[in-house]
C-alpha cells in the first residue's frame, strides 16, 4: 500500500500537536490516487452549521480536513450551489459527497436535485437512511429504488450509493439485509459503510469491506455510544484503513460524530476524534 506524503504529514502533525492548535490547512500536499482523503460529515456539527455556516466550515478547515460531506443545510447558499462550492474551496476544502433521501430524487424533484448538486460539483450522492431496508416486507422496495435511480444519477457523472445503519445487518435469508442490497445492485453502486453502526450491530466492518471489494468508495469512521471519541476505543482503525486502501477502493474517509461527551461541543468532539484517528493510524505510516 502506498501512503501519501499528505496523509503521513497529517499523522505526524496530529501526533506531535495532539493537544495544541489546529493543523494549518495552508500546508497541504496533494494525495496520491491510492490514499483516501479525510472528510467530515456536516451532520456532526449540524447545530453549529445552523448557527453560522461560514464560521463552522472555516473551523473544520483549520482542523486540517480535506473535505466535507454535505448534509442538507447550506447556510446562505441554499439557492446558490456554485457559490456553496466556491466558498468551501476558498477554505482549502473539497466536497466529498452529499447525503440525500429518496424523496429528493423522486420523479418530480429529480431534475432540481441533480442540477443543484451537479452545479455544486458534488461527486457522490448517498441515500443516508431508509427504514424499508431493515424489513423483509419492504427491502425489495429499497433495492428497486436504488436500481431505478442509480443509472439516472450516474448519467450526470455523479456516483450513487447507500449508507447503512444497524438494521441492515440484521439476519435476512442466509446473510443480512446489507448483503442482499449489495448482491441485488450493480457494482457501480457505492456501499458507504458506517463503521459505528456496523460495530454496533455486531458485524465486522473489515470483513465487509473485503466482501464487496471496490465498492466502499466512501467510509464513515465513527464510534457509537459509550465513549464516542475515536481513538478512545479498542477498534482496529489501522486495520480498517489498510483494507479500505488495498481492497475497498476508498477515496474518502468521512469522520462522523453523532454523540458528544458531556461538556464538549460538537466541534470540540470532532477535533478530538480527528486527533484520536491520527494517533490510531500512526502505525500505518510507519509501516510504509
Amino acid at each position: 500500500m502506498k501512503t501519501s506524503m499528505k496523509f503521513i504529514l497529517f499523522l505526524m502533525l496530529a501526533s506531535i500537536a495532539i493537544t495544541t492548535t489546529y493543523a494549518s490547512a495552508a500546508n497541504k500536499e496533494s494525495l496520491s490516487n491510492t490514499a483516501p482523503k479525510l472528510s467530515v460529515q456536516l451532520w456532526s456539527v449540524r447545530n453549529h452549521i445552523a448557527e453560522d455556516f461560514d464560521a463552522t466550515i472555516d473551523a473544520l478547515a483549520r482542523m486540517g480536513f480535506d473535505g466535507v460531506e454535505l448534509a442538507g443545510d447550506f447556510g446562505k447558499f441554499t439557492d446558490d450551489p456554485k457559490g456553496l462550492t466556491a466558498f468551501i474551496k476558498s477554505k482549502g476544502l473539497e466536497v466529498s459527497g452529499a447525503h440525500v433521501d429518496f424523496n429528493s430524487l423522486s420523479d418530480d424533484k429529480f431534475v432540481e436535485t441533480i442540477n443543484f448538486y451537479k452545479a455544486a460539483d458534488v461527486p457522490m450522492l448517498i441515500i443516508g437512511y431508509d427504514t424499508r431496508a431493515g424489513s423483509s416486507d419492504t427491502i425489495e422496495q429499497t433495492i428497486a429504488d436504488l436500481n431505478r435511480i442509480a443509472p439516472r444519477v450516474e448519467a450526470h457523472g455523479i456516483r450513487f450509493g447507500y449508507h447503512n445503519h444497524d438494521f441492515e445487518f440484521a439476519p435476512f435469508g442466509e446473510a443480512t439485509f446489507w448483503d442482499h442490497i449489495a448482491k441485488s445492485t450493480p457494482n457501480s453502486l457505492v456501499l458507504q459503510m458506517d463503521v459505528g453502526w456496523v460495530n454496533h450491530a455486531g458485524a465486522d466492518p473489515i470483513e465487509y469491506v473485503r466482501r464487496y471489494a471496490g465498492r466502499t468508495l466512501s467510509t464513515h469512521y465513527k464510534i457509537k455510544f459509550n465513549n464516542p471519541i475515536i481513538g478512545q476505543d479498542s477498534f482496529d482503525w489501522a486495520g480498517l484503513y489498510k483494507v479500505n486502501t488495498e481492497v475497498g477502493g476508498t477515496q474518502w474517509i468521512v469522520l462522523e460524530q453523532e454523540e458528544y461527551p458531556e461538556g464538549l461541543t460538537p466541534l470540540e468532539s470532532v477535533r478530538l476524534s480527528k486527533q484520536g484517528l491520527a494517533k490510531a493510524l500512526i502505525s500505518v505510516s510507519m509501516s510504509n
